[in-house]
């Protein structure tokens, strides 16, 4: 990247609080996914918002096929930004491919992070003999080859299930910001997070997590939140929101804000 990662990656540190707490957005969004979350941080935090590269707010230039196969791409990233700000210590809230990321990052520099919480988590997408993820490899890739299909109309379908609770403007937005995304970039990002499985690293993570999950989740089983649970390292607890969906900041913020508050608190 010629300019500098920060710009590139549109870093941005809002509030006015001596502690530091990380957004971090999931896939088919940007930070603007956090706008209604934000205000119930920014006195006593100073929160630090960057977009992954592959968000459609992103310089899809600045995406580079080669580099960005695995989420370790994303951790480096997400670590440089870390050390551009100067920041020693923060807590760190990641939704869906971003709750990995931070989990990798924290194995990497756990004296970095103070506690880690997770929204939508899942180590693995796909089922596997002893562990559901959610999906059969055919489910899979029947989803890429509608996203190759026909983009605008895989959207269509796609965001009223993720978003799951009956909040049409949060369906227009997550629709907005999928639509934002080059298509080649989202299903190349797509095969990336399906293809991932990160259970064998749980165990590393030692700092403490809080897993946050809806009561029904299309993209991740509630069983997922117990298997993390069981097998991250550290101390870890699990909130089950009593909403719908995989995207509770932007269907149910007040809600989820307030269960980020108390996990920050703890």
């Amino acid at each position: 990247m010629g300019t500098t990662l920060l710009e590139a990656l549109n870093v941005r540190v809002v509030g006015s609080g001596e502690k530091f707490l990380v957004l971090a957005h999931g896939f088919g969004t940007d930070q603007s996914t956090w706008q209604r979350i934000l205000p119930f941080f920014t006195q006593n935090y100073s929160v630090i918002l960057y977009d992954l590269v592959c968000a459609g707010s992103v310089n899809p230039d600045y995406f580079d096929f080669r580099r960005y196969t695995t989420l370790d791409a994303y951790v480096d990233d997400l670590l440089n930004i870390l050390d551009a700000l100067r920041v020693d210590r923060c807590a760190y809230v990641g939704h869906s491919v971003s709750a990995m990321i931070g989990l990798l990052a924290s194995i990497r520099r756990p004296e970095l992070f103070s506690k880690l919480i997770l929204i939508g988590a899942s180590p693995r997408f796909l089922n596997d003999k002893d562990y559901h993820g959610g999906f059969e490899r055919p489910d899979i890739e029947n989803v890429f080859a509608a996203m190759e299909a026909n983009y605008e109309a895989w959207v269509n379908g796609f965001a009223p299930l993720a978003v799951g609770a009956d909040v049409p403007a949060a369906v227009r937005e997550f629709s907005r910001t999928l639509f934002n995304m080059r298509p080649d970039i989202t299903l190349f990002v797509s095969r990336t997070v399906f293809n991932s499985d990160l259970r064998g690293i749980l165990g590393l993570v030692k700092v403490p997590c809080c897993i946050i999950q809806t009561a029904k989740d299309v993209s991740v089983p509630a069983s997922v939140a117990e298997y993390l649970k069981t097998h991250l390292g550290g101390r870890s607890t699990v909130e089950i929101l009593r909403t719908e969906g995989h995207l509770p900041h932007l269907s149910a913020p007040a809600l989820l804000a307030q269960v980020i508050r108390r996990a920050l608190s703890r």
